[in-house]
């Protein structure tokens, strides 16, 4: 399907295309009738009605045609439509109505499972476009993907550009949402196009014999030449020569891709060889479709020609013609054609369009969020960011921030009441580095970020099965930080309410420990702690630092402005919390 149309009159065009479906199926049961009464009428009384046949079967198969077309536009207007509707629940973040992507959790990922990635209300459910399950899979890989500057600066040039090209992102999402229903692994298929032809040269003889003698017996009993009975013995050998080539086509109509697969791949096609880039990552992802001897749209248009045949040979009408003129040895011949010329370029093409649903997401996230934030990858051990934001916070509700971790500074102890913005901070930075990572501007005015690898260590909870306690569960993630911090690349890690699962002096005692531990490594890092006596380490340990969270409060409300303050919290809110639960303390 080629979009030839506006995408801003989508309810006007709508009603429109509605309009003509209604007609259309009037116009095809009439001539559907028309072909009966042509049958029945030539057959039992006057033969020379039969003539009609042929040109009414024309006129049905186009009829088809117009109505499959309007329904393929009617389908992509709903699907904008839709797309329209989400769009407006994403800036809301309402995401429960959307994939959370739950089976790529992974409780041991280095930061996947304490940073909102995946599962309800994630990253994933803000981003994801994808309309493929290889696309999908592919998002995800670059969501939990390690640092990599030369990737993460090449993929966001091309982001950066495909998010000047709005209409283009909305095409090409909504031919996928329109047609790619009921996806099928083309396993089979890539096996089928790799097997040898079952084509041999003695089927020339039944592929040219067979409409030869069948439109001569046709028109020898139109005329009166030829008596039915001779129909009859034709149709008889016609049914033992299509023997023959009755098994390699059965065989092929199982691994065909569905109709909707190769709708979706052949309208994709269309709109990459209508579109041009500059950036190499865009043109190198393009190249594949469009920049070869041949356009990967008629291709695929040929190929869904060819399927349409193989999956309908039980119709009723290619039965008839069949029968008639023994279709099926054409049909397996332009399959094997097909497959020797274009084969080979099937799983590329499938691959290709996977990426290009990925980039899609990205830079449509881009285009709805308005971002444009100033990157700076650098091979220094650095993080500087300037009103940072978290991206699933309802923008008119988030507080950006300032920070900085550069030169000397190593690890930010990070202090402050309950609820006051600590664990927030923290899983705003590590989002905005997977975002930046994945190829995404950050939600930041200025983001400059060295090449650590990200690992966190919050949400550490008990597992009854595997009978681990919630201290144990995060004693092993510090085991996991502490064997990635002896690989040659730096760190970032994130590191919430420090061994809070155990009493307050072994607390106290392992942290500063683990503490110093860390500063004789090349990593660096936030940790929150409400144990105040670690905040004294700024002054006795060289690279240390204090940040906090403050609150205040007013007529019985605790107020937090979220702002983070150099120095460490100077009060604590837990016991006004308490107080206001309804906890009585004795005076």
């Amino acid at each position: 399907m080629k979009i030839n149309f506006s995408l801003s009159e989508k309810e006007s065009l709508l009603h429109a295309c509605k309009k003509r479906l209604s007609l259309l199926s009037a116009l095809r049961v009439i001539v559907f009738l028309g072909l009966l009464a042509t049958l029945v009428v030539g057959i039992s009384d006057q033969s020379m009605v039969l003539v009609l046949f042929f040109p009414l079967a024309a006129l049905f198969i186009y009829l088809i045609k117009q109505h499959n077309g309007e329904k393929d536009k009617e389908q992509f207007l709903l699907a904008l439509i839709q797309m329209d509707a989400e769009a407006t629940l994403r800036a809301n973040r309402e995401l429960h109505t959307f994939d959370p992507g739950n089976e790529y959790l992974e409780k041991d990922h280095p930061f996947a499972a304490d940073l909102d990635i995946f599962g309800a209300h994630s990253l994933f459910q803000l981003i994801d476009h994808t309309v493929s399950k290889g696309g999908k899979n592919l998002l995800a890989k670059w969501l939990k993907a390690e640092t990599n500057l030369q990737t993460a600066s090449y993929r966001h040039g091309a982001v950066a550009e495909l998010s000047n090209f709005p209409d283009f992102l909305r095409t090409f999402e909504g031919i996928g949402r329109a047609f790619l229903s009921k996806e099928k692994s083309k396993a089979a298929l890539f096996g089928w196009l790799k097997n040898p032809n079952y084509w041999r040269k003695l089927f020339w003889v039944p592929a040219i014999m067979g409409p030869l003698l069948g439109t001569t017996l046709l028109f020898g009993i139109l005329f009166g030449y030829l008596h039915y009975s001779y129909l009859s013995l034709f149709i008889l050998v016609g049914i033992l020569a299509l023997g023959l080539v009755f098994k390699p086509l059965m065989q092929s109509m199982k691994v065909m891709p569905n109709e909707s697969d190769l709708k979706t791949y052949k309208s994709w096609a269309y709109l990459l060889e209508d579109s041009s880039f500059s950036h190499p990552y865009l043109k190198s992802l393009r190249a594949p479709i469009a920049d070869t001897h041949f356009q990967a749209s008629s291709a695929l248009e040929s190929l869904e020609q060819q399927s349409f045949l193989v999956q309908n040979r039980a119709n009723l009408m290619y039965l008839v013609f069949n029968l008639l003129f023994w279709v099926d040895f054409w049909v397996l011949y332009r399959l094997e054609k097909w497959k020797n010329t274009y084969g080979h370029h099937v799983q590329q093409w499938e691959e290709v369009f996977r990426e290009w649903e990925a980039l899609v997401s990205l830079s449509a996230f881009t285009v709805a969020e308005g971002t444009v934030a100033k990157i700076q990858w650098t091979e220094s051990e650095v993080l500087e960011v300037e009103n940072i934001r978290h991206p699933l916070i309802r923008p008119q509700d988030c507080v950006g921030n300032d920070f900085s971790l550069t030169g000397e500074q190593r690890i930010i102890l990070l202090t402050g009441s309950n609820m006051s913005g600590k664990t927030t901070f923290m899983r705003t930075l590590g989002i905005n580095m997977v975002m930046a990572n994945a190829g995404l501007n950050p939600l930041a005015e200025v983001f400059i970020c060295g090449p650590f690898q990200l690992y966190t260590s919050m949400r550490n909870s008990d597992n009854l099965g595997e009978s681990v306690s919630s201290f144990y569960a995060e004693l092993r993630r510090i085991k996991g930080l502490l064997q990635l911090t002896t690989k040659e690349q730096p760190v970032f890690f994130l590191l919430d309410e420090i061994l809070k699962g155990t009493n307050t002096d072994d607390r106290v005692t392992g942290s500063r420990a683990l503490i110093v531990q860390l500063l004789n490594t090349s990593s660096k890092g936030l940790i929150s702690t409400h144990d105040m006596e670690l905040t004294q380490l700024e002054g006795e340990l060289r690279g240390i630092q204090n940040r906090s969270f403050h609150h205040t409060i007013e007529q019985e409300e605790i107020r937090f402005d979220y702002k983070i303050k150099p120095g460490s919290c100077p009060s604590f809110n837990a016991h006004k919390l308490m107080e206001l639960m309804g906890i009585t303390f004795e005076q």
